[in-house]
């Protein structure tokens, strides 16, 4: 096995398997402990971990890099999000350094540039379009809001290995320079680095003079221009094709990410078709919002995809976590959103588009999925996968923030068998 990949959502899990999927690898993906198939060209693990304790992400990290490796994986790639999402207290900083010790690693990158997405790098510094990322939205986030640009000071405070940089400026000269300027930082005691990456070519040349690192850490785009250097290098042969992913039966779209685009998707969905808003802070009873939820849209199924949301602005947000506190105002909303898909499901629903990191990994749990086949990427937020059982079920997994503001309604149609 070429790679074995670990992405903290779900999500980003879909996100990285489907851009090696793109680059003509097999790639197989499972979530938490289930079994590593063998047969791979390379595996990626979900684990629930970005906002997990810090000492739970690292065993969960643990185990799956054991079973990578008990696998056959050569080297571990650690995903992320693109806006580096993270506190304080981890868990990028703390899950890096579980699979550094598992490899014997003395140095890695951090490169979550997403250039497809306006998520950029300049000197540290961490850019979401001409924002930083600290003017950006991003900073109202419930549960990992981004204060601080400069992400050498972002990872710092998460571990207790030097944090360098790898500048633009060496990235620019090539490969050979990163190599260069690498080994002068591990000889200055350096154990981690953030890259900088303005471009899908600085993404290019990092991938180029990382390839046969044993870990190596960031987002899905980075790993994306593995496949070609392996495959120059002999090491990759071409994969087949991939069925589509289609289904029949009914479409729903179940929204919990809180970004301000899933609300704009929402708002553009609502134009043609029904949407209940849920308002977590006034919800009586998690059983009663249940049984509300599902006697609205059962009905509706049939008539067309119908859409139940969890999302809110800045103020709906900020009164549920003050009923519910920070990480129970999640909690309700996923189980909500999980408990809602099963039956859905149940009602013949078998084409489901979920909006968000966190909310995608509670409702695939909750239906019992452990194993997805991930389609070949297409674009930013538009995560197509299947899963076999415990029924066939066509998925569109999207991060909270990206996406095309029209896409809930052509991403299920496009589902339809």
């Amino acid at each position: 096995m070429l790679l074995g990949g670990i992405a903290d959502d779900l999500t980003g899990a879909v996100e990285l398997a489907g851009m090696l999927a793109a680059g003509g690898m097999r790639v197989a993906l499972v979530l938490d402990d289930a079994p590593v198939p063998p047969g791979q060209d390379a595996v990626v693990v979900a684990l629930p971990s970005r906002v997990a304790p810090v000492e739970e992400a690292r065993a969960g990290f643990g185990r799956a890099a054991d079973a990578l490796r008990a696998a056959g994986a050569r080297r571990l790639f650690f995903k992320y999000c693109a806006t580096f999402d993270s506190t304080p207290a981890g868990n990028i900083g703390p899950c890096a350094e579980v699979l550094m010790e598992r490899m014997g690693a003395a140095f890695t990158i951090f490169a979550p540039s997403f250039p497809e997405a306006e998520r950029r790098v300049f000197m540290g510094h961490l850019f979401v379009g001409a924002q930083l990322v600290s003017n950006s939205p991003k900073r109202f986030d419930p549960l990992t809001p981004m204060t601080e640009p400069d992400l050498v000071k972002v990872l710092a405070p998460q571990t207790a290995r030097r944090v360098g940089l790898v500048p633009l400026p060496v990235i620019a000269q090539g490969a050979e320079a990163v190599a260069r300027h690498v080994a002068a930082l591990r000889a200055e005691g350096v154990s981690y680095a953030i890259a900088d990456a303005g471009t899908e070519e600085d993404l290019a040349v990092l991938a180029r003079a990382s390839w046969d690192w044993p870990v190596v850490t960031g987002g899905s785009n980075l790993a994306s221009h593995f496949p070609a250097v392996w495959r120059e290098k002999g090491l990759l042969a071409p994969a087949g094709a991939v069925a589509p992913v289609r289904a029949g039966g009914h479409g729903a779209v179940l929204a919990g990410s809180c970004a301000d685009r899933t609300r704009e998707q929402v708002d553009c969905f609502a134009a043609r078709h029904p949407v209940l808003r849920v308002d977590l802070a006034r919800m009586e009873a998690p059983e009663a919002a249940l049984r509300e939820a599902v006697e609205w849209a059962v009905p509706k199924l049939a008539r067309g995809p119908v859409c139940v949301t969890t999302a809110g602005d800045a103020e709906a947000v900020a009164a549920a976590q003050a009923r519910f506190g920070r990480d129970g105002a999640a909690r309700a909303a996923e189980g909500l959103l999980g408990a809602l898909a099963k039956a859905l499901v149940a009602a013949g629903a078998r084409r489901i588009l979920v909006a968000g990191g966190e909310s995608s990994g509670a409702v695939i749990r909750s239906l019992g999925i452990s194993r997805l086949t991930v389609a070949p990427y297409v674009s930013p937020g538009i995560g197509l996968c299947a899963a076999e059982a415990p029924v066939p079920l066509a998925l569109c997994l999207k991060s909270g923030k990206l996406g095309p503001v029209d896409m809930f309604e052509r991403v299920l149609e496009g589902m339809r068998e």
